[in-house]
């Protein structure tokens, strides 16, 4: 399926690979629900897999249909499908935080439960992650309990990005913004 048409997928590795040069961290990975192939998906995190270096994060989102828009009427994913590509994800990209990130919400506590011992170590907590719903902060922080997890300390510090580099006036711009909310 050919969702976005503004850019090729060479121009995505192109981004990557710049804000890598540019001493960021790389936050990459995918929508599952789109109308992939499971060879899709595992081209993906074969993709990401083979980067140098591997991505520090790999967020594995759920598709969440919204009525109205192109996507509103696609089926949800199956639970085991999500739950091996956290299994997959944390095999071949072992240094990475592997998310659990968009389509939470929908996914009952026992299916969270199974990626996280497939192999999920993070999810973005909140109210809402873009344009859908998180689960409830509480109910996040009952079952990291349940499991014997424990959140994770906010970052406080911002690592600086190399001197000169295109991005120090946008990542002053951030910080101050973040440290404004």
């Amino acid at each position: 399926t050919n969702i976005v048409t503004t850019h090729t997928f060479q121009d995505r590795l192109n981004t990557i690979r710049h804000v890598q040069d540019a001493g960021m961290s790389v936050c990459a990975g995918g929508i599952l629900g789109l109308g992939e192939t499971v060879d899709d998906r595992l081209k993906m995190l074969e993709v990401l897999a083979n980067l140098d270096p591997q991505p520090e994060s790999v967020p594995i989102n759920n598709l969440v249909p919204i009525p109205g828009t192109p996507m509103g009427e696609k089926d949800p994913v199956d639970t085991f499908a999500i739950v091996r590509m956290i299994a997959v994800a944390r095999i071949a990209i072992p240094g990475a935080k592997v998310r659990l990130s968009a389509g939470r919400a929908q996914l009952s506590e026992e299916a969270q439960t199974l990626c996280f011992f497939a192999g999920a170590n993070s999810i973005f907590y909140g109210d809402k992650l873009l344009t859908t719903q998180n689960p409830q902060a509480q109910a996040d922080l009952a079952l990291l309990q349940k499991l014997g997890m424990k959140p994770q300390t906010p970052f406080t510090d911002v690592p600086a990005p190399k001197a000169g580099s295109a991005v120090e006036s946008a990542e002053e711009e951030q910080t101050a913004a973040l440290a404004q909310a």
